[in-house]
């Protein structure tokens, strides 16, 4: 007899703990945008802790720092040029491609002559980005437990771990 929340048959284990956890799944997922806004702003976090320090600073550093940076806007440049879809009109594809192409060669004119004040720009725009990334949520229906968390997520604290 199946069983009417999950509408799965009640002597089938897997079935029942597959439908449990997709339910599960759907409430603890973080939205996309808040995701790609925190990337950023820790990206953002790094280089001003990269600033911060610049005279103890050495180049594996810069380029850890920039690396981490440059596989961010990978990932908006990638989907710019790949996604078709409507919620990203060929306008703010375009406009996303070319402020990724800005950063990257931003990147490459620090890396060439490193200078703390250059970063200011790419810290203003990850910033700018995250925020209207993380404007555009408010907007979204919060998740269930969205308000146990409220006012307790800081900016990324930075450090040199590069992982996302």
């Amino acid at each position: 007899m199946p069983s009417e929340k999950h509408n799965l048959p009640r002597n089938n284990p897997y079935a029942s703990a597959a439908g449990a956890y997709g339910t599960n799944a759907q409430k603890h997922t973080e939205d996309p945008r808040e995701l790609e806004a925190r990337v950023l702003l820790k990206s953002a976090q790094m280089m001003l802790d990269l600033q911060n320090n610049w005279d103890g600073m050495n180049n594996e550093i810069l380029v850890e720092t920039l690396k981490y940076n440059r596989n961010v806007w990978l990932m908006f440049f990638d989907t710019a040029v790949e996604s078709t879809d409507a919620e990203r009109p060929p306008e703010l594809r375009n406009n996303i491609y070319n402020l990724a192409k800005f950063v990257f060669k931003r990147e490459v004119d620090v890396l060439a002559q490193p200078d703390k004040a250059k970063l200011d720009v790419l810290i203003k725009i990850n910033r700018d980005i995250a925020a209207g990334l993380i404007a555009g949520t408010k907007n979204a229906p919060l998740p269930e437990n969205a308000n146990k968390d409220a006012g307790t997520k800081n900016p990324p604290s930075g450090g040199w771990d590069t992982s996302a």
